[in-house]
């Protein structure tokens, strides 16, 4: 019976890498459709999600019918946790879909200017969101925790270009659909890496036990450790 209920985790993890691969996948193919003003690969980010979606009712469905059996806490921690990752990836990529439908929209107008920002905040939450997964697989919420004051960086990344933007709208009110485009777009991967950091904080969750959400408090740890 144990032997059985190993198992199944294993496939939960593996369910949940596999949804984390197509998520990773769907923000970087969002990106290139945006830098390459190509249409059809916008389109195609859609039905990547609908995959994302899929994955994630999948692993719902294995982590309550594993939450009637877990014999041991740290199994309860694991599933749970599991599912929480399996939203935030969902959410991700929702974002990425938002990110794809608004490059449609800018492919139809000239290129506002030479994207520098957007690329370097999605490179950085791409590169959290990976950090926070292999700290998952490689069982180190020390890796999970170096996540999160990156979260900052991508925030004020954000804030310097709608100040930008901002001001294109008010010197040139032609650009105003292109700047509230990439706006948005902006504010997407800005969420990218907030979902980044929920999963590095779930993973310090799961291997100390240790909730540290809105504490501030990423480098903290139990006085017995």
């Amino acid at each position: 019976m144990q032997r059985h209920f190993e198992q199944e985790l294993g496939e939960l993890k593996e369910k949940l890498l596999t949804m984390a691969s197509h998520t990773e996948g769907a923000v970087t193919l969002a990106l290139k459709a945006l830098l390459a003003r190509d249409d059809e690969l916008a389109r195609s980010v859609k039905e990547n999600d609908t995959i994302i979606d899929e994955l994630e009712k999948e692993i719902d469905e294995m982590a309550i019918n594993l939450l009637t059996r877990a014999p041991l806490s740290n199994d309860l921690r694991l599933i749970t946790v599991a599912m929480k990752i399996s939203h935030d990836l969902e959410r991700v990529g929702d974002e990425a879909t938002t990110i794809a439908r608004r490059s449609l929209e800018l492919s139809q107008e000239p290129q506002l200017k030479p994207y520098v920002v957007i690329p370097r905040m999605a490179q950085m939450g791409l590169e959290m969101l990976k950090q926070g997964l292999d700290a998952f697989v490689q069982r180190d919420p020390t890796r999970a925790r170096a996540v999160i004051p990156r979260d900052k960086d991508v925030d004020a990344l954000n804030k310097q270009l709608h100040r930008e933007l901002s001001s294109y709208m008010i010197e040139k009110p032609t650009t105003i659909t292109r700047c509230l485009n990439l706006m948005v777009i902006s504010k997407s991967l800005e969420r990218i890496a907030d979902h980044a950091t929920n999963v590095a904080e779930d993973v310090v969750y799961l291997y100390e036990a240790l909730d540290i959400r809105h504490t501030g408090k990423s480098g903290s740890r139990r006085p017995d450790q």
